[in-house]
């Protein structure tokens, strides 16, 4: 598709979390085939694998969460595991990023920042250069009421974003950096977030971004059985310090329905053992796969509720059985529950036997699926990466970029 108006600047700006980066991916491809330039901001290692070699990076220096000081304990949930996100990983993160940020915007002269929702160095520079930003949301939870009824959780986060602006933003600042006052890109529909109850204004509901991947790994596509259904169960690419007891309960959940459906396990950490070399005839366990692809041959998901996961399964009419973690994850389990899509579990408790009933639900009950069904019929007439860009695009052209600071 070729523009009217001449091509624009887009800066992306991202964590080093494939989760944050992948929904960017698309949107990212589809405003370089309108015509524009896009660049990012982040840490090369992470987006060149994801987006490709081709693409400009400008490098962002920031702790990577599971190294070092970003290190988190497995056994952290709840308030104490979104306090360590904030203090332990965002805070410094940001801080990290904001002077590469800064130069990023001066070399490359952005029409538009768009900023991951968590990566809070790109909308206070932004703001602090004049340049026009728009927030890329890869999870709903932050406007969905996530926070209701944890009014002292609300006001310390405020006051940490707050401290955070007076560092690196402007202070005479007043908008919220998680919302962008212009446009929040929200890669999911009502149907399975309902609606927003903060920025509710500025918020668009394009469904996922779903394009190709580069660095996908190779899959025995011969060991599918197409006669026979098949169940993935994977707890994402930030979970494997908390995963062992729960994917040692789902083996054994399969393994007892063997007879019923194939089974591929994710387990990057080999936390289940050595994978032997051939690969038992129902149950295949291996360290990353082709989820996309995989996604499109799966009767049913078992995951931690991970936003990325759940909305690629429901994507394609694919049930779930949901085990939250920590973070976004309750949230996005419970709207998965709402939406008649799947069922959930307890991730620290739950038994083989309670396991295998779930995907026995999710398999053979037929409302789950036409729930799943429905969600992914939304996803797809929402627009995803193109209705993305088309707002992206609008916004570049309706608001003309201020002429940062450095060279007024």
């Amino acid at each position: 598709m070729t523009v009217t108006s001449p091509g624009r600047r887009f800066l992306f700006v991202v964590p080093p979390l494939v989760g944050h980066v992948n929904p960017t991916v698309g949107v990212a491809a589809e405003l370089t085939a309108r015509g524009h330039q896009v660049a990012w901001a982040g840490l090369p290692e992470v987006v060149q694998r994801l987006v490709g070699p081709g693409a400009t990076v400008h490098r962002c220096a920031g702790p990577v969460i599971g190294e070092g000081g970003a290190e988190r304990p497995p056994e952290v949930r709840g308030p104490g595991a979104l306090k360590f996100l904030w203090e332990d990983f965002l805070v410094p993160l940001a801080e990290a990023m904001a002077p590469d940020v800064a130069r990023a915007i001066e070399e490359f002269r952005p029409d538009v920042v768009v900023a991951d929702q968590q990566t809070v160095a790109g909308p206070l520079v932004a703001e602090r250069l004049g340049v026009r930003w728009a927030t890329s949301a890869t999870t709903s939870a932050e406007f969905t009421g996530a926070l209701d009824g944890m009014p002292k959780i609300d006001a310390w986060l405020d006051g940490l974003l707050a401290g955070v602006r007076d560092r690196i933003g402007d202070p005479r600042g007043t908008a919220d950096p998680r919302f962008s006052p212009d446009l929040v890109l929200a890669f999911t529909t009502e149907e399975l977030a309902g609606r927003p109850v903060r920025a509710a204004d500025h918020i668009r509901y394009v469904g996922p971004s779903i394009a190709g991947r580069p660095d996908e790994p190779d899959f025995p596509w011969q060991w599918l059985d197409p006669a026979r259904p098949a169940v993935l169960v994977t707890l994402g690419t930030a979970n494997t310090d908390a995963g062992a007891r729960f994917l040692a309960a789902a083996r054994e959940a399969v393994r007892t329905r063997a007879d019923r459906f194939q089974t591929v396990i994710v387990d990057p950490a080999g936390t289940l053992g050595p994978v032997a070399e051939e690969s038992d005839k129902n149950l295949l366990t291996v360290p990353r796969i082709p989820q996309l692809r995989l996604l499109e041959r799966v009767a049913a998901v078992v995951c931690h509720a991970g936003h990325n996961t759940v909305c690629e399964a429901l994507w394609h009419g694919v049930p779930l059985v949901v085990a939250p973690i920590r973070d976004d994850q309750p949230v996005v389990a419970a709207q998965v529950v709402a939406a008649g899509a799947g069922v959930r579990v307890r991730f620290g408790r739950v038994r083989a036997a309670a396991l295998g009933e779930a995907v026995d639900a999710v398999l053979h009950e037929p409302g789950h699926r036409a729930a799943a069904e429905r969600v992914g019929a939304s996803f797809r007439a929402a627009g995803g990466a193109r209705a993305a860009a088309a707002h992206l695009e609008r916004l570049a052209t309706t608001h003309p970029t201020t002429t940062p600071e450095g060279e007024r």
